[in-house]
């Protein structure tokens, strides 16, 4: 079993600033980089125990029709027992990394980290917006569970939305780890990075004080023994970082997801 970084630079359906197209690279470099070592908190190394492949970016034009060559990619990945994980751009990418995932794992639990619930049915005219992507996701039957961890900007339109798909959404104001479910069935992370307090991520384009902080997200998923079978990581903007933390942080998510689809794998997977 290989995991598969896959670098998606596109942020056409970013709806505020331009920039996430630019991470991939940076993520890599500071993943890669003599700044720290290749291990995880789980105590597996990737090189080691962890089977990376680095796919390199997947060329895409900005085009409507990308999200095609998306959910291609991914779907072959998985075809052939390996998981992804991407690397955004903007959160618009999680539709067809999703539609691409359920082509052979069937509908998905999705465990999705952000401040904003992108649940929009139209996000300023773009029904593909990076505020929309888990409209898509439930209104195409991709997804059987939606858990968002960290919402801290819910607004009367996608309390609406939620209510319709049944999305189970623990609020930042009363997050603790353990209100998290602990899934027994596969299950993929989608991890926007502005669900981080802006004081441990600020290179995002949509920085929202108060909350999640880098060890609770971890503890979220230290607990996790289902099959993780995929993860998205977003929403990365290098144009609005303070330095190399954002991207620092970025690749120790990379690192961590790796070893949790590692660790994880036989434990029931389709």
């Amino acid at each position: 079993m290989s995991i598969h970084l896959l670098g998606l630079p596109t942020d056409i359906n970013s709806s505020f600033l331009r920039g996430p197209a630019k991470a991939p690279r940076l993520i890599r470099e500071a993943l890669f980089s003599d700044r720290g070592n290749q291990a995880s908190e789980l105590g597996l190394e990737l090189g080691h125990d962890i089977d990376l492949v680095d796919d390199g970016d997947l060329v895409l034009a900005e085009t409507p029709a990308d999200f095609e060559l998306i959910s291609s990619r991914v779907s072959a990945i998985a075809a052939n027992g390996g998981i992804p994980i991407c690397l955004g751009g903007d959160h618009a990418v999680t539709f067809p990394i999703i539609r691409g995932l359920a082509t052979h794992h069937g509908p998905i639990t999705i465990l999705h980290f952000d401040a904003h619930p992108d649940l929009y049915d139209d996000f300023e005219g773009n029904p593909l917006s990076h505020a929309s992507p888990f409209a898509r996701i439930m209104e195409g039957g991709l997804a059987t569970r939606l858990v968002q961890i960290g919402i801290r900007t819910l607004n009367q339109h996608c309390r609406a939305q939620a209510a319709r798909f049944g999305v189970e959404i623990i609020e930042m104001r009363d997050f603790a780890v353990d209100k998290v479910p602990v899934f027994t069935t596969p299950f993929y992370v989608s991890l926007d990075l502005d669900a981080l307090d802006p004081s441990q991520m600020p290179g995002v384009s949509h920085p929202e004080p108060g909350g999640l902080f880098v060890r609770d997200i971890l503890k979220v998923l230290d607990r996790q023994t289902a099959p993780m079978i995929g993860a998205d990581i977003v929403e990365f903007n290098p144009n609005e970082a303070q330095g190399p933390l954002s991207a620092v942080t970025a690749a120790k998510f990379v690192k961590e997801l790796a070893a949790l689809a590692t660790r994880t794998q036989g434990n029931g997977a389709a």
